[in-house]
């Protein structure tokens, strides 16, 4: 339905398509025909552009594993990188949905599962799930690395770690997350060690950057290409910035004060539910999304404070089990539905329009 969804939009509010979207709309991500490249907008230029390619000093922001198995496939497919990146995220998002559903069914029998795995499908940004980005990829990487240290498997959980952490950045939030649940385990050393296979797994980015641009921390000083800065002040400082952009003086200025104002109602929203993810679920939980949140905070942009928030809010699975905590109750459950729909299929339509949508 998301599909059709952007189809209709594209075609039916066509006129009104972004008129700088030539500025963006690159030869890369034309492939089949609106039906795929109506996937492939904005960060997508730079995943197939990597595929096809390789990295420069630009795209050194975007890390290896989707756009290597985007790689793959797409040379199966005989070129078509635009299809590869939407088939790879259908079928990672397909079992990110199943292990999800695993997990929240033990925790919240199987009514609690269904709803967790709803609210995750229907969450305004959830079109980036079968878009060509990496969300889902690291959505189903982050869920097996929990299920596995669950089961006492640290060595495995190590390595999907690794592996996650080679797809987003923020996935280093799932070491000390994962560590506390190694630390309880009958034989903590051995749990520990085992976890850290993710850091060789790890290593093997900055080697490839060191190979194709002669610069190993190329990752690091990519930030600077995306207005990207550390702040002093952590997560704090992210937020403060966020509190303080509303100057008359930035350009484009009611487009800002949306953008801004839609990060900051995302923010009030995920605080309480990481608040509600380590009371319900424990510290692993909790933690995981606490830092899942501080990462991004903590290196605000200049332009847009808490630029991407929403969409960074999509791979943070505990926040969808603590909604669907809060969902038991049947008026709640309908407001989820109704909000998350109706501000999905806004999304759909920008989206479809080259509208920036994070």
């Amino acid at each position: 339905m998301i599909w059709l969804g952007a189809i209709f939009a594209f075609y039916w509010f066509e006129p009104n398509r972004n008129p700088r979207a030539g500025r963006w709309d690159s030869p890369l991500i034309h492939d089949l025909g609106s039906f795929t490249d109506v996937w492939a907008r904005w960060d997508s230029v730079f995943f197939v552009r990597i595929a096809e390619h390789g990295y420069d000093r630009a795209s050194a922001a975007f890390y290896p594993l989707y756009p290597g198995l985007v790689a793959a496939l797409g040379r199966v497919f005989f070129g078509h990188y635009v299809l590869a990146g939407i088939v790879i995220s259908l079928a990672a998002c397909l079992g990110a949905f199943a292990l999800l559903y695993l997990l929240a069914e033990e925790r919240l029998v199987p009514d609690g599962a269904w709803r967790t795995v709803l609210y995750l499908a229907i969450f305004p940004t959830a079109l980036f799930l079968q878009a060509v980005y990496s969300e889902s990829l690291y959505l189903l990487l982050v869920l097996a690395a929990f299920v596995t240290a669950e089961r006492g498997r640290f060595a495995l959980a190590g390595v999907l770690s690794g592996l996650a952490i080679l797809t987003r950045v923020t996935g280093v939030a799932l070491l000390p997350a994962l560590a506390v649940l190694a630390w309880r385990s009958r034989n903590r050393g051995r749990a520990l060690a085992e976890l850290a296979l993710a850091l060789p797994i790890v290593a093997v980015y900055p080697l490839l950057l060191w190979q194709q641009v002669d610069d190993p921390w190329a990752f690091w000083n990519a930030q600077d290409e995306w207005h990207r800065h550390l702040s002093r002040a952590g997560p704090f400082g992210g937020i403060w910035a966020a509190l303080a952009h509303w100057t008359p003086s930035h350009a484009e200025f009611q487009h800002a004060i949306t953008v801004n104002a839609e990060s900051l109602v995302a923010l009030a929203i995920f605080i309480p539910l990481t608040v509600v993810a380590w009371r319900r679920f424990g510290a692993p939980y909790g933690l995981f999304a606490a830092l899942s949140l501080a990462i991004p905070l903590s290196y605000p942009s200049s332009r847009w404070p808490l630029l991407s928030l929403p969409r960074f809010g999509l791979v943070v699975f505990p926040f969808f089990l603590a909604l669907a905590v809060i969902g038991r109750r049947p008026r709640v459950h309908t407001a989820i539905l109704v909000c998350s729909s109706l501000f999905l299929g806004i999304a759909v339509a920008q989206w479809a329009l080259w509208q920036w949508v994070a």
